[in-house]
């Protein structure tokens, strides 16, 4: 028998409200239990007070939900108690249902596992209820709530169906060689197979943006020594995260902060200061780890001292390229302004003050804008379903310059099957029906 499980299905910790969910088909009897046989009607929030069972002690006012199979998030019977958040009353109700008989506390992630399992849900769907649990910004909940809605399942489910059809096609002309079918089956599925793989490559060729909004846009602050690198993260980040001292080197390791730029993710990196002469072997490792980052970084901001004009240091100058903002730090102190600095423009600020950083600010925004936003089509978030899709325009690729309609097949297979991988949908297809349809209509 299918066990009943149950856990808190928000955050832990004292709070206003606090959800426990109970899911499985002893759901009704655990919720009987805590209530002295009153079963509240479906879909209807009620009101009751909840009791040990063992003891007939009162646990608290309750605001109960129930939701009867399939019509519910897992696709089985479920309860939820809407209970007050306190430690002592969440404790209290699960202690009260860990002793009841077929219940057990869920595994991380086992509400929607059962969801998915029930066919409530496909795997793209199911990740996109845990993009949905981490998103930080306003993209990154656009992104997941449209992937919960099924968009890119629907995208891939969609290539697939005309993958299956291909395969009916090819098919055909292997296993009704003698029958009268129309002629060249098999060669009209290339086309389709072509148009599939171009499709799919534009897909991928997205410049990992899914992957990024759902991670951060990294950019890496680079300069040299007392550039002021610190006081600038600490100043976008508007916390004390980086130790801002006078003394050259403070910084010998990458400093991270997660910023929301226009509602974009950004994860924002304060690096050692960059100098040919470092003091010591630590200070080389800072500089070594500097020069990594900026080289990983999706952008660049070089911030240069304007207190050192005109001289520049080589190191950052020769970082500067198209993803890079170019700083100019420090020019509180400065009378002149500075509008390029080596041959780049630059944005003037003062950290300590706070001028210009609104339009650091706008710049950083436009270019994690450019990087991130899409063309409106649904993107690829993870690195299995970019896996995946290369193998499936892979196998297409091959369908395409098969010498045979076996081989032809068996690629068109694969690549069907490397979709399915992405949706959860890897059961065999059933071409009979569709063989049928296209070929048997009035036989």
């Amino acid at each position: 028998m299918i066990p009943t499980i149950f856990a808190l299905a928000t955050a832990p910790g004292r709070a206003g409200v606090a959800v426990v969910r109970v899911s499985g088909p002893a759901s009704g009897d655990a919720l009987a239990a805590l209530t002295g046989k009153l079963l509240p009607e479906p879909r209807k929030a009620t009101l009751v007070r909840l009791r040990d069972p063992k003891t007939g002690e009162a646990l608290d006012d309750a605001l109960v939900l129930r939701f009867i199979a399939p019509r519910s998030f897992t696709g089985e019977d479920v309860v939820e108690l809407h209970l007050h958040g306190g430690r002592a009353v969440v404790a209290g109700v699960v202690e009260a249902l860990s002793a009841l008989p077929g219940l057990r506390v869920a595994e991380p992630g086992e509400f929607t596992r059962r969801a998915f399992e029930n066919g409530k849900l496909d795997l793209t769907e199911a990740e996109a209820v845990a993009d949905l649990v981490d998103a930080e910004t306003s993209v990154q909940r656009r992104q997941a709530l449209r992937q919960m809605e099924g968009a890119l399942g629907k995208l891939y489910d969609g290539w697939r169906e005309r993958l299956t059809r291909s395969l009916a096609h090819i098919e055909a002309d292997i296993d009704f060689p003698d029958e009268d079918l129309p002629s060249g089956v098999s060669d009209a599925a290339r086309p389709v197979l072509d148009a599939l793989a171009a499709e799919i490559d534009a897909h991928l060729d997205d410049r990992g943006r899914g992957e990024r909004l759902r991670e951060g846009l990294h950019i890496a602050i680079v300069g040299a020594p007392n550039a002021g690198k610190s006081s600038l993260l600490n100043a976008l980040a508007r916390r004390e995260a980086a130790i801002v001292s006078a003394r050259a080197g403070t910084t010998r390791d990458v400093i991270e902060v997660h910023l929301d730029l226009g509602g974009y993710p950004v994860v924002l990196a304060d690096t050692a200061g960059l100098r040919e002469a470092a003091a010591d072997e630590v200070e080389q490792e800072g500089i070594r780890r500097a020069l990594d980052r900026a080289a990983r970084a999706d952008v660049k901001v070089a911030v240069f001292d304007a207190t050192a004009l005109p001289t520049l240091d080589s190191a950052t100058v020769a970082l500067l390229d198209k993803d890079t903002v170019v700083v100019l730090n420090k020019t509180d102190v400065v009378d002149a302004a500075v509008p390029t600095v080596g041959g780049w423009e630059a944005v003037e600020v003062s950290a300590r003050t706070g001028a210009g950083l609104p339009e650091l600010e706008r710049r950083l925004t436009a270019f994690t804008a450019d990087r991130l936003a899409g063309s409106g089509a649904p993107a690829l978030t993870r690195a299995r379903h970019r896996s995946a899709l290369e193998e499936c325009r892979d196998a297409l690729r091959r369908a395409l310059i098969a010498p045979l309609p076996e081989l032809m097949a068996e690629d068109v297979r694969l690549a069907s099957r490397a979709l399915g991988r992405i949706t959860g949908r890897v059961d065999v297809e059933d071409l009979l029906d569709v063989i049928f349809r296209d070929f048997c209509i009035g036989k």
